[in-house]
C-alpha cells in the first residue's frame, strides 16, 4: 500500500434505516480513520456519533477484537479458553454435529441469528449451511418486529413495501407512530424530518427529540394505540375525510370495524390514551387532509396486543385513501423487494430435506434448558444473552455442560462467554458486501477497505469451511462472494458493475420517487387490501382489529419502556469505552412525581423488579417521561452492570397477541429501593 492516503468509499451498516456514506482513510503503518463521507450523494448528513466513536474504537482495537478461533477450557461462562487453529475447531465442530445428528436428530441442533451488519451475504448466506443441516431456526423477527410483518402481510399481501421517502417533498403530513429517529434514525430526524416544510405529528408516551421538534406530540399512556386510531378514524368519519370510493374500489371488510369507529367517540378515546381531545382531533383532520405518510415503529408492535395495534393504525392510511398516489403511504419497513430484487436464493431452502423447523425466542429459554430438546446451539449476528427476553433462564441455559455452544462474533460478548468454540468474524470494513437500506430505495457497497485482523474471517467464509469440514458437496454451500453480490446487484436496475457501485458508495435506483402500491393491486387473496381476516380468525384471533387499550399497570407497579439510547445501537458499541463514558452508569428515568409519590431523590439507587428478575439502577427525574413509566434504555452489555444484567432480566417472556413475538414494552415492574 502507497503511503499516500487511500480512500474507500462504503456504507454504514447499521440497521438505523438510513443509508449513511462513509469514507476510510488508509496510511501505511496507520490505523484507518473512518469518517462521514460529505460528499455521499444520498447520506442524510454522514457518520453519527455513535457510530464514528466505536468505528473508531473497539473495531479497531485488536486487544478487544476475536483474532482467533478459542476453544473453551473452563466451566461455561467462566471465560477461560485457549486458542487452536481454524482447522482444529471446524473438524471437532463438525465431528460433533454429525454424531448429534446421527443420534438426537438434526432439528435438536439450534441457530439464532439477526441481521448484524444488514449486509446481505454475512446475514443470510450461513443459513443455506443450516437448511442442508436441517437444524432448527430461532425465528430472528420474534425477538423484533413479528407482529408487525404478519398483520400487514395479512391486509396488504406484503409488510416490506412502504412509502419511499423521497415522497416527503409531495405531502403536507408526516406521522411518525411509535418510532423514535432521534436515536435509532439520527439523520433522518436530522436531515430527513426537521428540514422537510410537512406537518410533523409524533405519537410516542416517550417526549423524545424527534418528538419534541414536531408540529405536535400526542403523548399517549401506553398500550392505548389502538384506541387512539380509533378515536382519530370517529374523528375523520364525522368530518367526512374517509374516503369512500378508495374504500369500495380496493378494500374488503371495512365496514366490519364502522361500529368500532362509531363508538370510539373523543371523550371516550381521551379518556382512554390521557391526550387532550383536542389534540386528538387536530392530529386526525391533519392527517387526513392529506396527503399524508405514516412511518410505523418497529417499537410500536413490541406490546402485548402488537398485532391489533398495527392492523388498526394501518387503517387511517387505508380509511383516507393515503395510497397509490404522491406524498401518500406507510412504511414499516422497505425491503429488498422495493428495489426490485429477490434474495430468497440467498438462504438456499431447497437444500433443506424438511419443510424447516422455528421457534420463537419468546421460547428460546425454556428450549435450551431441556436437553431433550436442544444439543447443540450456533449464535451468529446477535448476542442472545443481552437481547432475549427471560434473561436469566436465557443464562442459565447457557451453562449446560453438555450442550455444544458455538459463537461467531467480532467480540466476546456476554453470549460468547459461555461457547465451547468462539469464532472470529471479520468486521464491515473486512470484506465485500452489498447493503439494502431499510428506508431508502437505495443500494449500497460494503467495501473492503483493510485486511480482517488475524484470522478472522467473514460469516461467509466461515460456514463454506464448515462445509466442507461436515463432508458437504453442495455447489450453493461454497458459491462465492462475488457470484452472490452479481445475482443481487443485476436484480436492481443499477446500471454496472460492483465495482462500479464501489467507486460512488450508494446509488439510487429511481429517477423520481415511486409511490407506494401505485397500481392499487395487492398480493392478498382478493387482491385488495383486506380488513376482514378469515385467516387469523382461524387462529383464534379476532377478525377484524378493534379499539383495544391497555389498563393501567397494576397498583404501585410502572410501565417499562426500553428502546434505544442516544449512544448504543442494541448491544452493538456497548463494549466502547468512550460509549461507555458518556452513557455513565445505567439509569432509570422516571416521572418527578413518581419518584416523589414513593420518597425517592433524583440519584438514588432503586430497584425494578419482576417475576423474571431484578435491576439495580440509577434514579434519573425527566420531564420526558410520563407519569406510570419507567424508561430504561436497551442495549448495556449485562456483564458492565452491577447485576451482571440489563433491562431484558425484567422481561418474563411476554408475547404479542400474534406471531409469538416479542412484547417487551409490556412489562410490568415495581418499583423498591435497592
Amino acid at each position: 500500500m502507497s503511503r499516500e492516503k487511500t480512500v474507500f468509499k462504503t456504507t454504514c451498516p447499521r440497521d438505523c434505516y438510513d443509508a449513511c456514506g462513509i469514507s476510510v482513510l488508509v496510511r501505511e503503518g496507520a490505523a484507518p480513520k473512518v469518517m462521514g463521507d460529505k460528499d455521499h450523494h444520498v447520506s442524510m448528513g454522514g457518520l453519527c456519533g455513535k457510530c464514528a466513536l466505536a468505528y473508531n474504537g473497539v473495531y479497531l482495537d485488536a486487544s478487544k477484537r476475536l483474532t482467533q478461533p478459542l476453544r473453551r477450557t473452563g466451566s461455561k461462562g467462566s471465560g477461560s479458553f485457549e486458542r487452536v487453529s481454524w482447522e482444529e475447531a471446524l473438524q471437532d465442530i463438525a465431528g460433533r454435529l454429525k454424531e448429534i445428528a446421527g443420534t438426537k436428530g438434526s432439528s435438536s441442533i439450534y441457530h439464532t441469528h439477526y441481521t448484524g451488519t444488514v449486509s446481505m451475504l454475512a446475514g443470510w448466506f450461513p443459513i443455506r449451511f443450516f437448511n442442508r443441516l436441517g437444524a432448527t431456526e430461532v425465528d430472528p423477527d420474534t425477538v423484533c418486529n413479528k407482529a408487525g410483518h404478519v398483520v400487514l402481510g395479512d391486509m396488504f399481501g406484503t409488510s416490506l413495501t412502504g412509502f419511499d421517502p423521497e415522497q416527503l417533498a409531495n405531502a403536507k403530513t408526516l406521522m411518525v407512530w411509535g418510532a423514535n429517529p432521534s436515536h435509532s434514525a439520527p439523520h433522518m430526524h436530522s436531515r430527513w424530518i426537521k428540514k422537510s416544510d410537512a406537518q410533523i405529528i409524533v405519537v410516542d408516551p416517550i417526549a423524545h427529540d424527534t418528538a419534541k421538534a414536531a408540529s405536535l406530540h400526542l403523548q399517549l399512556r401506553p398500550g392505548t394505540d389502538a384506541a387512539l386510531a380509533f378515536g382519530m378514524l370517529h374523528v375523520l368519519k364525522a368530518a367526512n375525510l374517509l374516503d369512500q370510493e378508495f374504500i369500495a374500489r380496493h378494500v374488503t371488510g371495512f365496514d366490519a370495524v364502522e361500529h368500532e369507529i362509531n363508538s370510539a367517540t373523543l371523550e371516550r378515546t381521551s379518556s382512554l390514551t390521557g391526550i387532550p381531545a383536542d389534540k386528538i382531533e387536530k392530529a386526525a383532520l391533519l392527517f387526513g387532509s392529506g396527503p399524508s405518510l405514516l412511518w410505523l415503529g418497529q417499537g410500536v408492535q413490541r406490546q402485548p396486543q402488537g398485532g391489533n395495534i398495527f392492523r388498526s393504525l394501518a387503517l387511517l392510511s387505508v380509511g383516507c385513501g393515503h395510497l397509490g398516489k404522491p406524498g401518500a403511504g406507510f412504511c414499516y419497513m422497505n425491503g429488498p423487494e422495493t428495489r426490485g430484487v429477490d434474495m430468497s436464493f440467498l438462504i438456499g431452502a431447497e437444500l433443506r430435506p424438511d419443510d424447516g423447523l422455528s421457534v420463537s425466542h419468546i421460547d428460546l429459554a425454556d428450549h435450551l434448558a431441556d436437553a431433550d430438546k436442544v444439543s447443540a446451539l450456533f449464535t451468529w449476528n446477535n448476542n442472545i444473552a443481552a437481547s432475549s427476553p427471560n434473561q436469566s433462564k436465557v443464562k442459565k441455559a447457557l451453562e449446560r455442560e453438555d450442550l455444544l455452544t458455538v459463537v461467531t462474533d467480532i467480540f466476546m460478548t456476554d453470549t460468547a462467554v459461555y461457547a465451547d468454540y468462539v469464532l472470529p468474524a471479520a468486521s464491515f470494513l473486512e470484506f465485500d458486501d452489498i447493503v439494502f437500506p431499510y428506508f431508502h430505495h437505495t443500494v449500497s457497497a460494503q467495501t473492503k477497505a483493510v485486511e480482517p485482523m488475524g484470522e478472522a474471517l467473514p460469516n461467509q467464509e466461515i460456514f463454506r469451511r464448515l462445509a466442507k469440514a461436515m463432508g458437504y458437496e453442495d455447489d450453493a454451500l461454497y458459491e462465492s462472494d462475488r457470484s452472490m453480490i452479481d445475482r443481487l446487484l443485476c436484480q436492481t436496475s443499477f446500471n454496472g458493475t460492483f465495482d462500479d457501485l464501489k467507486a460512488i458508495g450508494t446509488a439510487r435506483l429511481f429517477a423520481t420517487p415511486k409511490v407506494q402500491f401505485e397500481e392499487l393491486k395487492f398480493a392478498t387473496p382478493s387482491g385488495r387490501i383486506e380488513i376482514t381476516s378469515e385467516r387469523l380468525a382461524a387462529s383464534g384471533h379476532p377478525l377484524v382489529p378493534f379499539a383495544h387499550a391497555d389498563p393501567a399497570p397494576a397498583s404501585g407497579k410502572l410501565r417499562v419502556l426500553s428502546p434505544a439510547s442516544k449512544w448504543l445501537m442494541n448491544s452493538s458499541y456497548g463494549n466502547d469505552e468512550r460509549i461507555r463514558a458518556r452513557i455513565g452508569e445505567p439509569k432509570v428515568y422516571l416521572n418527578r412525581g413518581d419518584v416523589e409519590t414513593r420518597g425517592f431523590v433524583d440519584g438514588d439507587t432503586v430497584t425494578l423488579a419482576t417475576s423474571a428478575g431484578r435491576l439495580t439502577l440509577r434514579v434519573a427525574i425527566s420531564e420526558d417521561v410520563p407519569p406510570g413509566v419507567a424508561l430504561v434504555h436497551k442495549g448495556h452489555w449485562p456483564r458492565h452492570a452491577g447485576d451482571a444484567s440489563n433491562v431484558n432480566v425484567l422481561n418474563p417472556g411476554l408475547r404479542t397477541d400474534i406471531a409469538d413475538s416479542t412484547a417487551v414494552h409490556g412489562v410490568e415492574a415495581e418499583l423498591m429501593r435497592a
